[in-house]
């Protein structure tokens, strides 16, 4: 943390070592001094940080949302654990619900989940006449957003998608789609067969919510400079800086927060706001009632 934290330069290092250590004193094994783990993270105001060791995960003390906080439609079927869904509603709008990816790690199992995806998105969009996309993210509490982001190539096209700032705003690395590739700073990470024609004019809603966090506020951050495009619902959560894993004693690791991410104009956003904002106005017994989509047919049906 010491040498790649983003926030470095704003932590008295001296004063976390000394609380930290004297703690520390106190315990004779490894596994029960990680119950310092948390006191490090809320000095450092490391909120997007986590230590993984065994069966633990172990994050600082910092208010989060709870399932509370939302509606008993998003609280049912957030406990049902939501997958990837692709269909269409209404009058030909086509909905596609992106959850948070966390089992995807190998870039065999990247490619082969990210192709299922995108298939099932352009088997309907081959398939029917859809008049508009809504891109669900209210339950994407994040995870790996390259298999995301390749499912969601047709809309983005061969741009660049998003950036890493360092604490300076400077931009540092660059993200881009090209020809169904995942490329940082122009080296390959992965990739799709793409088939058929782009949707990158086709009209876009993107719903986002206080859950929507981390690489879930990555794809957001995507589609924000898109023509054509608008973000309904409410603020995401501020998870928006850049993770890498850093590997520790024991078999622990940590996601360690390394830079600031950015739409593809360079821009950092603390938190994503909607341009229309609905609260706590889901159901997705009916998604024709959800408030959200709602707002997302008006505007795919006053943009035809």
């Amino acid at each position: 943390m010491k040498d790649g934290y983003v926030y470095k330069d704003e932590v008295n290092w001296k004063d976390v070592e000394t609380k930290l250590n004297r703690n520390l004193k106190g315990y004779s094994d490894f596994s029960s001094s990680l119950k310092e783990v948390p006191l490090l993270f809320d000095l450092t105001k490391a909120d997007h940080s986590r230590l993984y060791y065994k069966e633990l995960q172990i994050s600082g003390n910092f208010k989060t949302p709870s399932i509370n906080d939302f509606s008993e439609q998003w609280a049912k079927k957030y406990k049902a654990i939501p997958g990837f869904e692709v269909k269409l509603i209404g009058d030909n709008y086509g909905y596609i619900l992106m959850p948070g990816i966390t089992d995807a790690n190998s870039p065999k199992s990247i490619r082969r989940l990210a192709q299922q995806m995108y298939d099932e998105i352009n088997n309907l969009k081959s398939q029917k006449d859809v008049k508009g996309w809504i891109i669900d993210l209210r339950f994407n509490t994040g995870g790996n957003c390259e298999p995301m982001l390749l499912a969601l190539y047709d809309f983005l096209g061969d741009n660049d998608i998003w950036g890493v700032l360092g604490k300076d705003r400077r931009l540092q690395s660059m993200i881009s789609l090209n020809n169904g590739k995942y490329n940082y700073d122009g080296k390959n990470q992965g990739r799709i067969k793409p088939t058929g024609e782009l949707l990158i004019n086709s009209k876009v809603a993107v719903i986002i919510n206080n859950a929507t966090g981390s690489s879930g506020e990555i794809v957001a951050l995507a589609f924000k400079p898109r023509s054509n495009t608008i973000l309904i619902g409410e603020p995401t959560n501020g998870k928006t800086t850049s993770n890498v894993k850093a590997n520790l004693p024991f078999g622990a690791f940590m996601t360690l927060s390394v830079g600031l991410d950015s739409d593809r104009n360079g821009k950092y956003y603390e938190r994503i706001i909607p341009e229309i904002n609905i609260t706590k106005e889901d159901n997705f017994d009916n998604l024709l009632l959800d408030g959200n989509i709602s707002e997302a047919i008006k505007f795919i049906s006053e943009r035809e």
